[in-house]
């Protein structure tokens, strides 16, 4: 009997790459890049590229050209354009079946020359040069990361990518932090359309649902201008997804994860549905069709018919114990770039992501009441994740002219179970817990975007036309507690305050639209002006259930049923459960807010080394919302706001590598539709009730920021800046007065005012200084980025001291090591993270609670990658969190406002485990036609 040596699907996928590799090697090749002046990072649009003697192409409305179908060899390229000095490019090398990317920095010309000047370097130096225009010509100052850097680290999602950038954090595992500042006053973008709030119960969006490898660069403005809006005071972050290919391409990646902690574990669950792996509830947890739509139906229906109504639900409180397995990820993408023989473009991606993970966290907790335990539980956490992810982004170019159809949508699927065990000291009882809670989240981005350069003034247009809607589901949340008293020997009986089935859905839709006109004034000024209107409409609604007694003849001895069998069908009758519907009047919301907005930007150049971007931006803001109160009292939060938000942003350029940047702002943070609601949640993880504040202000800030940064050569960059923020009116989240340690109640206020000031370093350096007999130092690159940051809140309650603002870390540290070994394809990374600790939530004395504070951790990764197959495949090893140190949430208590095992408050602790995967990816580049 023969036996085969692979698997038929092995053996296919094997025959398909080595058939690539013999297409690839027959392939021609392609030469393309973008052309900038060099003094200012400005495109130059209609500049003329010769390829050797024979004839040239111009460049687009991007300043980018294309040369295709080239056989492999050497080629010389020269660009001309008016007023600029001629330059001629030698040693460019095309390889069979690649793209060759140069990119070209023009110098101006002076007209001081007698003869024509020709400019001739090789490849190799061009290139080094206009990476300097771009890095150092940047109109405001920020920092950001770009793809080929996103591929070096073990980043899984944009979160996680959002750490490496200089002055920013996460909380969470998906919350921006930009420099110490709360995601609450931070705003992102995706390819230049305002991102909504992700979350029901903050002013944030959850970075962590977007797939990193579908991202094409992420950039945080940390100084504000006036064509970007002006709704932050710590960054914006913008988001810009992968843009068009420069050929042809199909290409797959697969990856397999491990976590020390979970993998291969036992994992606890109520049960899976037959579309959980997708992402998607399959209904079975949803609201049955027959059920009441309104409180006031169900509680006026007569007893038996609430029995009836109840047994509609499943019985889904039992447990079912699997194994967790390995995560799982795979990646597809195709591009396609079809040139047209009359002129023109036409260009796609689309790419489709899919992640499955199944983690475990062991997490304990405990509160005070005074000098006594509140409470002390264990938790165990169980997490099935799925996000599964696409982008589809099509773009038509010809001459001055760029339409684009930019299209994101993601699923994000979360299936959580806690059991809890402890003892509840006020209840003077041992407690065992246990809930089921998923959150799935649909969001769906579309943007219509087009670039044209009118006339022969090269007027310039930019508009854009922008959809998004968010879906937030959260079907049957189930909890079930049983109490025992202290010291007893009989059985726990069940607590019916506590057990209960939650359902909420969130809708939101965006409609949004830009435009901008830009004017050049001579060759090296500029005036820009343009408006926006974006407009937002969400609904919110919740219904909450209690299992209580469904009659006088209810039985007591059901009260010590075991979970999976006190709700099943049999114990729904008069002698055991029904639902009491407590869904509250205030458990519902309805907002809208228009943004309307209109800005007036001048780019001017005085001199050769000053340039001063500055302009005005005005925005007319509306915001509404309806809600009622616990009392049915209708609650109307409505509000027009007209801020006039001047900035200025100075660079002076010391020498051709180095500048001074100097900037000044005024920008706004307003309050979230979910922060003013006066609905109440209650969190199963934080164990606490979060309620909103009609009442709210928005916050107004003036920002100052001072910057030197040079930019030594290739990749290169040192930097320095001290920056300064003040706040009136900040929004913070904070333990409301009729909170007590075992029953906390978060809600929303403003404090008076607040400011912080910093430094922040950042350096990227070769190692090749360090020895010039060894070559290798040069592929090996070091960088560190050091932020330090104070604040402090203007408190106007007696006996509380002063304070930071809530969010606000002290420090952030990232750091790392990168060498690529260009022989063998090697490439090796560890990265370091840390940020210090902030305040989670803002306490309240006069409660008897202090503030809750998120402790720092040191986060060490290291990857490992090879490039095989001819460069067109890739072995990836991560190994993320490599510490595991434990992820603690404290109440400092000793006063010296840093944490202390023995002494603080664990309110809440846990370990995620260190994560281990392992990938292969393959590229398979396709003839352009």
């Amino acid at each position: 009997m023969k036996h085969n040596v692979f698997p038929p699907k092995l053996s296919f996928l094997l025959l398909f790459i080595l058939i690539s590799q013999l297409v690839y090697s027959q392939q021609p090749g392609k030469i393309t890049g973008k052309v900038t002046d060099s003094s200012n990072g400005e495109t130059l649009i209609g500049l003329t590229i010769k390829l050797g003697t024979t004839g040239g192409v111009s460049t687009d409305v991007e300043g980018r050209y294309n040369f295709g179908n080239l056989q492999p060899g050497m080629y010389q390229l020269t660009f001309t354009y008016i007023g600029y000095k001629a330059k001629s490019i030698t040693d460019v090398e095309v390889k069979a079946g690649q793209v060759t990317m140069l990119d070209v920095a023009m110098q101006e010309d002076t007209g001081m020359a007698l003869d024509e000047v020709v400019i001739t370097v090789t490849a190799r130096q061009e290139s080094i040069g206009a990476l300097y225009a771009q890095q150092k010509n940047s109109v405001s100052i920020s920092s950001g990361i770009a793809a080929d850097q996103i591929k070096r680290s073990p980043d899984k999602n944009t979160s996680e990518v959002l750490k490496r950038v200089s002055g920013a954090s996460v909380q969470d595992n998906k919350f921006i932090i930009v420099r110490g500042l709360a995601d609450r006053y931070n705003v992102a973008l995706i390819n230049n359309a305002i991102l909504p709030s992700s979350e029901p119960d903050r002013r944030a969006f959850s970075f962590d649902i977007i797939p990193s490898n579908l991202i094409d660069k992420v950039i945080i403005n940390k100084t504000a201008r006036p064509d970007l809006p002006g709704d932050f005071a710590g960054g914006v972050t913008q988001i810009v997804t992968k843009d068009v290919p420069d050929q042809n391409f199909l290409s797959f990646a697969i990856t397999g994860g491990y976590n020390t902690q979970s993998t291969f574990k036992n994992f606890v669950s109520n049960g899976r549905n037959s579309t959980d792996f997708l992402g998607f509830d399959d209904g079975t947890r949803q609201m049955p069709s027959g059920f009441p739509s309104t409180r006031q139906r169900y509680n006026a229906a007569s007893t038996d018919r609430k029995i009836g109504f109840t047994k509609l639900l499943p019985n889904s409180f039992g447990e079912r114990t699997s194994t967790a397995l390995p995560v799982q990820s795979y990646q597809l993408n195709w591009g396609n770039l079809k040139d047209f023989e009359k002129g023109g473009s036409f260009g796609s991606i689309i790419s489709v992501t899919y992640r499955n993970s199944q983690n475990y966290l062991d997490a304990n907790r405990e509160a005070y009441d005074g000098a006594n335990f509140a409470y002390q539980f264990q938790d165990e956490n169980y997490r099935y994740s799925t996000n599964l992810g696409g982008v589809a982004n099509f773009t038509y170019k010809k001459g001055s002219n760029k339409l684009s159809l930019k299209n994101l949508f993601n699923q994000s699927f979360e299936d959580s179970y806690i059991s809890r065990t402890g003892y509840n000291q006020n209840q003077n009882s041992d407690i065992e817990f246990s809930s089921s809670e998923l959150s799935q989240k649909s969001l769906f981005n579309s943007q219509l975007e087009g670039e044209h350069l009118l006339g022969k003034i090269k007027l310039k247009l930019d508009w854009n036309l922008n959809y998004a809607l968010l879906l937030r589901d959260q079907p049957d949340l189930r909890s079930v507690m049983y109490l025992r008293q202290f010291n007893a020997t009989g059985p726990f009986e069940m607590v019916d305050d506590y057990s209960r089935r939650f359902f909420s859905q969130l809708t939101e839709n965006n409609y949004g639209g830009n435009f901008a006109l830009t004017l050049p004034i001579g060759r090296n000024n500029s005036l820009k002006a343009g408006g926006m209107k974006q407009f937002r409409q969400r609904d919110f609604s919740a219904r909450n259930f209690l299992y209580e007694p469904a009659s006088v003849q209810f039985d007591d001895s059901k009260l010590t049923l075991p979970k999976d069998v006190i709700f099943s069908e049999p114990n729904i009758s008069t002698t055991g459960f029904a639902f009491n519907e407590i869904t509250n009047n205030n458990d519902k919301y309805f907002g809208e807010s228009d943004l309307n907005a209109g800005f007036l930007m001048l780019d001017n150049n005085i001199g050769r080394n000053l340039r001063v971007v500055w302009g005005t931006r005005v925005e007319s803001y509306y915001q509404y919302l309806d809600a009622r109160d616990l009392a049915n009292k209708k609650v109307k939060a409505e509000e027009t706001y007209l801020d006039i938000l001047p900035s200025a942003n100075f660079t002076y350029a010391l020498n051709p590598k180095t500048n001074l940047r100097l900037s000044g702002s005024r920008t706004v943070s307003r309050p979230e539709f979910r922060e003013l609601a006066p609905f109440a949640f209650f969190n199963q993880e934080e164990s606490a009730q979060v309620t909103g504040n009609p009442d709210l202000l928005r916050s107004q800030n003036t920002n100052a920021d001072l910057r030197w940064e040079t930019y030594p050569s290739n990749g290169e960059v040192l930097s320095a800046a001290v920056f300064y923020k003040n706040f009136q009116n900040p929004i913070e989240q904070v333990v409301s007065s009729s909170s007590t340690p075992d029953n906390l109640k978060f809600g929303y206020a403003n404090a008076s005012t607040a400011y912080s000031y910093g430094i922040e370093f950042e350096l990227r350096k070769k190692l090749s200084f360090l020895s010039a007999s060894s070559p290798w130092l040069e592929n090996m690159i070091a960088f560190a980025n050091f932020t330090y940051i104070k604040s402090e809140v203007d408190i106007n309650q007696a006996g509380q001291e002063k304070r930071a603002l809530q969010g606000q870390s002290p420090y952030l540290i990232n750091a790392g090591l990168q060498y690529k070994a260009v022989k063998s394809g090697i490439m090796l990374s560890t990265l370091y993270n840390k940020v210090g600790a902030r305040i989670s939530k803002v306490g309240n004395p006069l409660a008897g609670v202090e503030n809750f504070y998120e402790n720092g951790r040191d986060v060490v990764d290291f990857q490992i990658a090879k490039r095989i197959m001819k460069d067109r495949a890739e072995i990836k090893l991560n190994i993320s969190d490599i510490l595991n140190q434990k992820q603690v949430f404290y109440q400092n208590y000793d006063g010296n406002k840093v944490y202390n095992s023995g002494k603080d408050i664990e309110f809440y602790g846990y370990r995620i485990g260190t994560n281990l995967s392992l990938g292969f990816s393959y590229d398979l580049k396709l003839h352009s036609k």
